[in-house]
């Protein structure tokens, strides 16, 4: 529920008021909050256990495709690589996924890529990739305002990201 820092109630909120700027309606958006399944940028989580609830939701809700962190994590957040590793290992390696779903992992650049926005679009366009996402200055600007919902994680380094990361503008993904 993203109780890290005691703030699982807030965080819920802010992430069904920026569902919702995004056109996602908050019966769409599912929240777990397991035990054994912290929110902790420092702790793996338990592969079959994560793996299952994703799967679960997959099936219950007949999803086609998955989007998800690759091996990096975007930024070495322990939870987005569980996600990769659970997604990765259990449900395509096993062949447990649902029939006909296909799961992309956003790829993680290095720090220089990672900060110069707009400015990587060429070297994104060159790079095997199989979707390449660059979004209009309205749908960047939709983005902008759906991360500015999550108030109590509005670090200064995000105040930074807002304004210069690639992952505001440009999202490059690969089939796993």
């Amino acid at each position: 529920s993203g109780n890290y820092y005691n703030q699982g109630e807030i965080r819920k909120k802010e992430l069904e008021q920026s569902c919702f700027l995004l056109g996602i309606p908050a019966s769409d958006v599912t929240v777990v909050d397991h035990r054994d399944l912290p929110d902790n940028p420092a702790v793996q989580w338990d592969t079959q256990l994560l793996a299952a609830f994703v799967l679960k939701h997959v099936e219950a809700n007949n999803i086609n495709v998955v989007v998800t962190f690759d091996a990096g994590g975007v930024s070495g957040h322990a939870n987005h690589v569980s996600l990769y590793t659970a997604l990765r290992y259990r449900l395509c390696k096993a062949a447990v996924a649902a029939p006909g779903c296909r799961v992309l992992v956003l790829e993680s650049v290095n720090l220089f890529r990672k900060y110069i926005s707009i400015l990587d679009i060429p070297v994104s366009c060159l790079l095997p990739r199989d979707a390449l996402f660059i979004l209009t200055e309205e749908e960047t600007e939709q983005a902008r305002r759906a991360m500015r919902c999550h108030r109590s994680q509005l670090l200064w380094f995000r105040h930074i990201y807002l304004l210069f990361s690639r992952y505001m503008v440009i999202n490059s993904l690969r089939l796993l």
